[in-house]
């Protein structure tokens, strides 16, 4: 190389180092962190949870005020000789009237907590006026069930049993140091005489030795039963004497547990690269703001996350409307599939037993969350009532991932005249995570540019593994299976059903839902050589009744939300449908035990009108519940629903027969709903948008064709 060509490369190579770090510094092991502004987070995120009061009405309580209400309890003449055990301390939201009426720089409304403890064997339900320092209202067992378990009730109940010297007889009996036991305390549902009168928890154990996944080491036919209440272990069910422990060979699944690397070529570190920052921007903690979007966010000790108040602008007008007040993951109701005395009862509402945001964790920055996210703290309390945060169990962000809003290439057009346009598509997405013993659930409200907002639930974690002397399986036709998923190792079959509150408001209160029956149309004369169309047949629904819908393939349906008091310009009714994707249905006998506590799983839709203390599909006391107090319970009374405030209850479901790809830990599996607009815009809201044009991006990357 000459001394020219030898200075050009210098100054090409000193001007792609100084691009490359402004822009794409990831690839540099000294610059700084994932987020630049991760440091501002945190001092932003402190100073809002400790703040004294709450910005907007929807805002969760703060440190301030759970501690507020602690002090009220503790002087509460019910409680003045004992504190009770605390399973919810929540804001108790205001009425719907207030919140949609209230603005900015007005009064807010009084804020109140609602509070669901335990003491002396009976739940008591409260609400507590924090403005009037004072208990407003007061029930006792209002509904047969319990509320979810403590962390604190939990570690209680495995210590009375790892005290247990039968309990330690059978652990040690089968080669498990105590030190290696592990356990899982899963759902006792309801099945009648065993539980009658008393609070328990079934715990089951694990083997801790040779790996950190012991969740693929259970110690089969063993089962602990505790009552609660008094602390005492009241069963201990043990019948798998000689059935093997799984071994721990190859069931790691920690990074640095990997002792060789897997034979396929690894894939290139990749970015989206935002040089101007992020384009929505939070507001007080919890006000987003993005393109035509603004909607409120928070999390939720039962619910994981909650989304409120989701508005979008209208790109003609520039108006700002109303789409959903309130949308959440209600229940998630998960049945195995074995008769079995040590499987027959784990039917999980991991919601309403165990607490969807209680059991989240600090979400993985680049690996849960791109880039650029923005993270949301969650403060929630123990079983004393003290109020701890949970750091990072949200996070919001924009996501590119190459797809495309709308197109279209012309060929037909005179003089030679070939337009292509197209435009990319990038979207909001609001995240969280919740870790349910062995499963964890990855929970996603995105929102479009176009106003439709996709909801996706993803499934990943540990297989409930059943031990088995089997370490090999002959494959036959005809007869049902167990799942062979590792050498003693069943994979138990079992279902998900996830069902969504969605409070929709679609341009105001008042709305209907309507039918759009997909109606087959036979042809009745020779004027044409077809046989047969369809036709879209609209029915509104008058009650409930008439909203109850079990999806099929050949009974279609579109399912509209309504405004009949807001008509385009061509005289069409303002409205969002809910489109179903893969998705799957209960299976169990309605008169079985789980099917009955979880009827809300008897469709796939139902519509309700609103009532506020209707929120939580199983019932507000789900822990060993009956199914007196649920969706399904409530909408036996078919109550009107046109032209009034309604809630869309959707449930999104999922088979699952474990193969070997599940094991030992599980690629994520996903499905979802949407909530599209239809004839909620007078045309393609997103028609006069801009098309991405190389010269917006940075330079990330510098191809060389010198020689050296």
């Amino acid at each position: 190389m000459d001394k020219h060509s030898y200075f050009c490369f210098l100054v090409v190579s000193i001007v792609t180092v100084l691009v490359v770090s402004r822009f794409c510094f990831p690839i540099f092991g000294n610059l700084p962190p994932e987020n630049l502004n991760y440091e501002k987070q945190s001092f932003e995120k402190h100073t809002i949870l400790m703040s004294k009061a709450p910005h907007h009405p929807l805002d969760p309580l703060t440190i301030q005020e759970i501690n507020k209400v602690r002090e009220i309890l503790s002087i509460y003449e019910p409680f003045s000789n004992s504190f009770p055990t605390i399973h919810s301390l929540a804001m108790e939201e205001p009425d719907k009237s207030l919140v949609l009426n209230w603005r900015v720089g007005n009064p807010r409304p009084p804020r109140r907590a609602a509070v669901i403890a335990t003491l002396h064997d009976l739940v008591h339900v409260l609400s507590i006026d924090l403005d009037l320092h004072r208990v407003t209202r007061h029930t006792v067992n209002p509904t047969r069930g319990y509320p979810m378990v403590t962390m604190e009730e939990i570690t209680s109940a495995m210590e009375v049993a790892l005290a247990n010297s039968e309990v330690q007889k059978s652990l040690l009996a089968r080669g498990v140091k105590l030190k290696d036991a592990k356990f899982l305390t899963p759902s006792p549902g309801w099945f009648g005489a065993e539980e009658e009168g008393k609070r328990i928890v079934k715990l089951q154990f694990y083997s801790l030795e040779g790996t950190s996944n012991f969740y693929m080491r259970p110690i089969e036919g063993l089962t602990i039963t505790v009552d609660l209440n008094i602390k005492e272990v009241i069963k201990i069910s043990d019948t798998g004497k000689g059935l093997p422990i799984p071994r721990s060979k190859n069931t790691e699944y920690q990074y640095n547990g990997e002792t060789e690397p897997p034979e396929i070529k690894p894939i290139n570190p990749i970015s989206i690269e935002q040089p101007k920052g992020p384009s929505f921007t939070v507001e007080n903690g919890h006000i987003v703001k993005w393109a035509n979007w603004e909607l409120h966010i928070k999390p939720d000790q039962r619910a994981g996350m909650v989304i409120s108040k989701a508005m979008v602008r209208d790109s003609e007008t520039g108006e700002l409307r109303n789409v959903m007040y309130k949308g959440f993951s209600s229940e998630l109701f998960v049945p195995y599939m074995d008769f079995d005395e040590h499987w027959y009862f784990k039917t999980f509402m991991d919601a309403g037993e165990y607490g969807l945001g209680l059991l989240s964790m600090p979400l993985v920055p680049l690996n849960d969350c791109p880039r650029n996210s923005y993270y949301m703290d969650a403060v929630f309390v123990d079983g004393d009532g003290k109020p701890y945060v949970q750091e990072n169990i949200i996070c919001v962000f924009e996501r590119y991932a190459g797809d495309i809003s709308w197109r279209h290439s012309d060929s037909l057009l005179p003089n030679g005249e070939a337009p292509r346009e197209s435009r990319q598509k990038v979207t909001l997405v609001a995240r969280m995570t919740s870790t349910v013993g062995n499963y964890d659930y990855i929970i996603d409200w995105e929102f479009q540019t176009d106003g439709l907002i996709r909801v996706e639930v993803g499934l990943s974690g540990m297989l409930m593994i059943k031990a088995t002397p089997q370490d090999f399986v002959h494959v036959k036709d005809d007869e049902t299976f167990e799942p062979l998923v590792s050498e003693n190792a069943i994979g138990v079959v079992h279902d998900h059903y996830i069902t969504f509150y969605l409070d929709m408001d679609v341009d105001g209160v008042n709305n209907s839902f309507v039918n759009i029956d997909l109606i087959k149309e036979e042809v009745k004369s020779l004027k044409s050589p077809r046989k047969s169309i369809y036709k879209p047949y609209r029915k509104v629904a008058k009650k409930e009744d008439d909203a109850k819908v079990k999806l099929s393939l050949y009974n279609p349906s579109e399912f509209h939300v309504v405004n009949p008091s807001k008509l385009s310009r061509l005289g069409n009714p303002s409205g969002y449908k809910l489109v179903p994707t893969a998705t799957a249905a209960s299976l169990l006998d309605l008169h079985d035990p789980p099917q009955i506590r979880s009827a809300f799983t008897n469709n796939q839709i139902w519509v309700t009108p609103y009532n506020k203390n209707e929120q939580w599909a199983g019932g507000l006391l789900t822990y060993q519940s009956r199914g007196d107090d649920t969706l399904a319970s409530w909408s036996k009374r078919n109550r009107p629903i046109e032209n009034t405030d309604i809630v869309v209850w959707y449930t999104l479901g999922f088979h699952h027969v474990p193969c070997q790809e599940d094991f030992p830990v599980m690629p994520t599996v996903s499905s979802s709903f949407d909530l599209k607009p239809v004839n909620f815009f007078d045309r393609n809201p997103i028609l006069r948008a801009a098309p991405a044009s190389f010269d917006d991006l940075p330079v990330c990357s510098v191809r060389s064709s010198i020689n050296i």
